[in-house]
Order: C-alpha cells, then sequence, then structure tokens
C-alpha cells in the first residue's frame, strides 16, 4: 500500500479533471457532480460524490488486484460505512447551522 496521508482538510473553490485532492485523483468535475479516483497494485478506488437538489449521493466502488488488496478491504469496507455516515452528519448540521 502506498501511503496516502490522510485528508488535509484544506478546501478549494473549483477543480477540473486532472486536479488532485488531497491523495484523490479528480476524474470528473461539474455542478452537481465529481469523481474521484485512487488506484495503486492492490485496488482501485473510485467515489462519486453528486447532488441533486437537497440531496447527496456518494457512491464508491473498489476493484481488489490481489490477496492483500481483499485482506485490506475487509475491514476498511466496514470502517468506511460508519466513516461516510458521520462526515455526513455532520455536514448536515454544518449546513442547517
Amino acid at each position: 500500500m502506498k501511503s496516502i496521508g490522510g485528508f488535509s482538510g484544506t478546501s478549494k473553490d473549483t477543480v477540473r479533471a486532472g486536479d488532485y485532492l488531497d491523495f484523490f485523483l479528480v476524474e470528473h468535475s461539474d455542478d452537481k457532480t465529481l469523481v474521484l479516483t485512487e488506484r495503486d497494485r492492490h485496488l482501485d478506488v473510485m467515489t462519486c460524490v453528486s447532488a441533486q437538489g437537497n440531496e447527496i449521493s456518494i457512491t464508491s466502488s473498489v476493484t481488489v488486484h490481489n490477496l492483500f488488496g481483499t485482506a485490506y478491504m475487509i475491514p476498511v469496507g466496514i470502517a468506511h460505512k460508519f466513516i461516510v455516515r458521520n462526515m455526513l452528519r455532520r455536514l448536515q448540521r454544518k449546513l442547517t447551522a
């Protein structure tokens, strides 16, 4: 696994395909959709964040390439469900404050 360094917490006003948001490569960006990828020899991750009206949808897809990628995704897949849910709750509180 390559070191991803975590999230910086910095925000950007605009992004376009080819830019990086922390360790994610921006594959597509428009006013309603953001597609991010991260690829290494163990697995590929694609995450799509989309907005429609007052709803935000986050969809992630992982393709594993080997046994290490599979073993890594077992705890990470479980943990990310809680992490993303908590991030969305914080965002909701921030937007309604």
